[in-house]
């Protein structure tokens, strides 16, 4: 049986609020990431030569656009684009719906767009950026924890993740560990 009583649990609560501000662990979590990200880029391309002014610069048109790109606006263009569609809704963060593909390609074309108006070459960039980008991701799905989202498969493991009966995919009982 997949059924477990023990395993990891997860957080009770992905949203905390400051009187009428939701904070949310999700958003906290990748905010943290790119912090992260950019920082240890700039670290990296200075190494390099470079200036760090440079990548704080690039991020400016990096992670806007990847935002936008997370939207699903790249892999699922028709909720913003197709019949009935609204474009708007791609810079409504707040109602979720993240992808990492998108942001990566829209992040990608942001990154590219800020070389570009920097004049400086984006091989280097890229370089200092591979590893940073990497843990960057890393931190963020950490609040895919919070969400009890994009866990793995079934298992019976000691260190499985509890899911609250309201995430358990269809088909599973409630009290299976992933």
């Amino acid at each position: 049986s997949l059924v477990a009583a023990t395993g990891i649990p997860s957080p009770s609560e992905g949203v905390w609020y400051l009187g009428p501000l939701p904070l949310r662990a999700y958003g906290i979590i990748i905010a943290i990431g790119m912090v992260v990200g950019v920082w240890w880029t700039a670290r990296r391309y200075v190494a390099r030569g470079g200036s760090s002014d440079t990548i704080y610069d690039v991020a400016l048109w990096a992670i806007p656009l990847g935002v936008v790109g997370a939207r699903h606006v790249v892999t699922s263009p028709e909720a913003y684009f197709g019949p009935g569609g609204d474009p708007m809704l791609a810079f409504q963060i707040w109602r979720g719906g993240l992808g990492i593909w998108g942001g990566v390609a829209l992040g990608a074309l942001g990154a590219y767009v800020g070389v570009k108006r920097a004049k400086v070459r984006f091989g280097p960039i890229a370089d200092s950026l591979a590893p940073a980008l990497l843990v960057a991701q890393g931190i963020g799905r950490w609040g895919n924890w919070f969400n009890q989202e994009l866990f793995g498969g079934p298992t019976t493991l000691p260190w499985g993740l509890q899911i609250d009966a309201a995430h358990v995919p269809v088909g599973y009982p409630v009290g299976t560990l992933f």
